[in-house]
């Protein structure tokens, strides 16, 4: 099964998150198939990019987002 999920970056308390696509057997920072974007928490506001024509053809290909991206990309608006 293929996850749209974060991928954490970033030194010691100072989280930065990339959004991926992976494989759902693989580790959290571990090998994945595509970068659809980033997610800042620490900026005010929270800084989120990502490729909206990317999720959408991942979202029809049948990749399932975990709550945590569902929730940003709820704040996107998509």
């Amino acid at each position: 099964m293929v996850k749209i999920r974060l991928m954490r970056l970033g030194a010691h308390k100072r989280p930065f998150y990339r959004l991926v696509v992976a494989d759902s057997r693989a580790r959290r920072n571990g090998p994945f198939i595509e970068i659809l974007g980033t997610y800042d928490p620490l900026k005010e506001p929270s800084e989120i990019k990502f490729d909206m024509e990317k999720a959408k053809l991942w979202l029809q290909r049948g990749a399932q987002p975990t709550d945590s991206v569902k929730k940003l990309m709820q704040r996107t608006g998509l």
